[in-house]
């Protein structure tokens, strides 16, 4: 398995629009970070975890030509706004697009983008075309996504709620405060590990930087990689503060597993 984090950026990007702190307007590469996605390549498969709004250039930077179905976590606008641009990879494949999110999440996609939902157009250009597929409710929850085997677990997001996926030793949690007793248990074993690290203080509906590490020392993988980090966070600051084996996400990231 391989995966790529296509973007590690909290919801305005870093840097964000009109800002001059030091990590907006560092020349480090490692603190550009477009909005949070990662693709994972697996038994064959190019799984898309998410589309944020900046998924046309992730696809460019990462040379991604094909992809098979995209998961959602949720429904948040930073995770689902590059929906339109599905439409590319329905061209390449010359076929709809299958994609997997709990009910919650294809009835808000269906509302933003109804078109997209419609009977597969005659000429596949005209625009996206998606298959929905929902994953049911529950708070540990396997199914398939194409014969891979996934288990989504769900994460208290704020007054909201998002979903964490495991595919088999890899596990990704993005937009998450709070985990329970059922998402550490879904998460047992784990070897590598993306998750959710805002900043440095609080926030109604991220970890923070302590909270994450917390859950990183209870979970215990061999590799804990921070993502959804916004414009407090400078990349080499916060690597030279971290403990083995937990670092820092950056945009075109590969992990192998």
């Amino acid at each position: 398995m391989r995966v790529t984090l296509l973007g590690c950026g909290a919801s305005t990007g870093v840097p964000m629009i009109g800002c001059d702190c030091e990590v907006c307007t560092s020349s480090d590469p490692k603190n550009k970070r477009t909005r949070v996605s990662i693709l994972i390549e697996i038994n064959g498969m190019n799984l898309l975890v998410d589309t944020s709004p900046d998924m046309r250039a992730q696809a460019l930077a990462n040379n991604i030509r094909r992809v098979d179905a995209i998961i959602y976590t949720h429904e948040h606008a930073d995770h689902t706004h590059g929906m339109d641009d599905i439409r590319s990879f329905n061209y390449l494949k010359n076929d709809s697009m299958p994609i997997y999110g709990d009910a919650r999440t294809l009835t808000a996609l269906e509302s933003r983008f109804g078109y997209i939902f419609q009977q597969k157009p005659q000429t596949i250009w005209y625009r996206a075309s998606v298959i929905p597929n929902i994953i049911p409710d529950g708070d540990i929850q396997p199914f398939s996504v194409l014969g891979v085997d996934v288990v989504a677990f769900k994460q208290q997001h704020g007054r909201s709620t998002s979903l964490g996926f495991r595919f088999g030793d890899f596990a990704y949690s993005t937009d998450v405060d709070q985990l329970s007793d059922t998402a550490f248990e879904a998460l047992r074993g784990v070897k590598v590990w993306v998750v959710d690290c805002l900043r440095y203080t609080e926030s109604m509906t991220h970890s923070t930087v302590e909270r994450t590490l917390g859950w990183i020392k209870k979970v215990k993988p061999e590799l804990a990689v921070l993502t959804h980090m916004d414009h407090q966070l400078d990349y080499s600051r916060l690597l030279s503060e971290l403990p083995s084996g937990v670092v820092p996400g950056y945009d075109n990231m590969m992990i192998e597993i």
